[in-house]
Formats: C-alpha cells, structure tokens, sequence
C-alpha cells in the first residue's frame, strides 16, 4: 500500500513555522525542480527509470531561473520580492523546508551551502529585458593603464 500525501496540510504546516515565504513559493520551486530535472537529466529518463533523477542545488537555480523567466518575465524580480526571496540562499531554504517535510528528497552530500553564490538576482532576472544600450551601460569600463 502506498502512503499518500498530503501536499496542502504539510504547506500549511511548513508556512506556519516558517514564515519567510509563502506557499505559492513553494509551489513554484516544485515545477522548477521538474524543470531543472528535464533540463539536466535526459539521460536518465532516457534509461528507463521511473525515480526522478537528482539535480544538484546550482542546477536546480538554473531550473529556478529559467522558469521564472518564462512564467513572470520582467516582473520576476518583482514577483520573487513580493515572495521574500532576494538570493540564491532563499531557495535553499524553501528546498530543505520541503526536504525536512518529506515533500523532496535529498542525497547525503546536498546542504543549504549549494544554493550559496547562485546568481546575482539583476543580471539573472531583469538583466535579460533591459535594451541592448542599457545593458552596454552596466559593463565594467576597463580602466586605463597607466
């Protein structure tokens, strides 16, 4: 017999102690990872597992950022804001909550320290819809040699 769970009541429990994020962060973290899992695990769905294969907490960001940018796409800074999510760091901590519910898995060398330096937030959400001029701008100008 297969035990079901209950996605809804362990959210409301995960948001109730931890009130940093809401739940639709949650939500959107879990179709990032199926996400992350299409982009960087073909192989294994090529060999006939039925278990999701494991992604690491970088490619789970790329995951998260390539999804974000097709769901929200300049307001994505905006929306992850409005959500309490300002660094790599806070996914992680919306992936171990969800690890420490049972709602994910994880291996014995994934940590919250995987999600640590990710991206930079601009040049990974409004970097991409900024005109070609704007984004010459923000280029570091070398310095002359003296």
């Amino acid at each position: 017999m297969q035990k079901t769970i209950d996605v809804e009541q362990i959210l409301e429990t995960i948001v109730a102690k931890d009130t940093r994020y809401p739940r639709e962060a949650y939500y959107f973290v879990r179709e990032a990872l199926d996400v992350a899992q299409r982009k960087f695990t073909k192989s294994a769905s090529k060999s006939g597992k039925d278990k999701p294969a494991h992604v690491s907490g970088q490619q789970l960001l790329e995951g998260i950022r390539a999804h974000a940018l097709e769901q929200f796409g300049p307001l994505t800074l905006m929306v992850l804001a409005d959500w309490g999510i300002h660094r790599g760091e806070d996914f992680g901590e919306i992936v171990f909550n969800m690890v420490e519910s049972s709602l994910l898995g994880k291996t014995e060398n994934d940590s919250r320290d995987d999600f640590k330096g990710g991206y930079d937030f601009f040049t990974a959400f409004r970097k991409p819809y900024l005109p070609k001029a704007k984004v010459a701008e923000l280029k570091p100008k070398s310095e002359p040699v003296n």
